[in-house]
């Protein structure tokens, strides 16, 4: 970060950068988030979930990589009965097995959880829509609506961009310093939201979520294989699905989105004009993933 580092102090503003960046830090904690609990899968491995609204139909929401609950629950804020919110292996307080993984594992894990709420819907982001992609491949009438939010590769590559994101973060939380996580976490901020209050607020939270759960090392095998082996098995998919794509996303091209929609028989497509749609085009994002899932 440039000119501040760690979480920021009690009245919210910025800190002037100091020389001793490993010192103690003060400021307010932040809000304790929902109460989650964790669920056991048929294979055996646990992954927390939370569960909001009620009734039906019931939407499961994957985040992507390195992400968290708090990064998907606002695409499900419109959405109407039942959302349920999960972290993959790995991420949050869900089990670390042995590794290497796959986009098989995950996809295991994602068809798992909508089997215990019979979920009928799901919203996926990058490397969750991947591992959506892998359940609607190899279970076609799996789930009748689909949203897939800046796709990752189904091939199995990943730009430059991409692999030093992920490589920059695990770094991170090994350390252990605050500071240094929290330098890798605004480097995913848009420029014009860092020093605000939502920008803080964002980066406290991220800061405090990594030190406390951790990111595991094992993350960096799922790519060693492609996600979806043969993607014409996704022309199969009898369903209505939502592909969302941004220009100008060097970590999710929006010719991998239009590709992906290309592939499904029944697909929106929805290009944005810029990248950092959550932050820049949140209301429209929510409305337009509301108003597919809803109707």
């Amino acid at each position: 970060m440039r000119g501040r580092f760690g979480p920021p102090p009690p009245d919210g503003g910025p800190r002037l950068q100091r020389g001793d960046r490993t010192g103690p830090r003060t400021g307010r904690p932040t809000l304790p988030g929902p109460a989650t609990e964790l669920v056991t899968l048929p294979s055996g491995v646990r992954v927390e979930q939370l569960v909001t609204g009620t009734g039906e139909p019931v939407t499961v929401f994957a985040h992507g990589l390195a992400g968290d609950l708090s990064g998907t629950r606002p695409l499900g804020s419109g959405v109407t009965g039942r959302r349920v919110f999960f972290h993959f292996r790995g991420h949050g307080r869900s089990d670390v097995p042995p590794g290497p993984w796959s986009f098989a594992d995950l996809a295991a894990e994602l068809s798992a959880v909508a089997g215990l709420h019979g979920a009928t819907r799901a919203v996926g982001v990058s490397m969750g829509a991947a591992a959506l992609c892998r359940v609607l491949a190899a279970e076609p009438a799996r789930f009748d609506r689909v949203v897939l939010y800046l796709p990752a590769p189904l091939d199995g590559t990943r730009p430059a961009a991409a692999v030093q994101r992920l490589e920059r973060l695990i770094a991170s939380v090994e350390s252990g310093e605050a500071a240094m996580i929290a330098e890798a976490v605004e480097a995913e901020l848009p420029p014009a939201v860092r020093n605000t209050p939502a920008g803080w607020s964002h980066l406290r939270q991220r800061v405090e979520q990594l030190q406390r759960d951790g990111l595991a090392q094992e993350l960096e095998s799922i790519w060693s294989a492609p996600a979806v082996p043969v993607v014409e098995a996704l022309t199969a998919f009898p369903g209505r699905a939502l592909v969302i794509g941004c220009q100008g996303d060097e970590v999710h091209p929006a010719a991998w989105a239009e590709r992906l929609a290309g592939l499904l028989p029944d697909a929106e497509l929805e290009i944005f004009d810029r990248p950092a749609i959550l932050w820049n085009n949140r209301r429209e994002l929510r409305d337009r993933i509301s108003t597919f899932l809803n109707a």
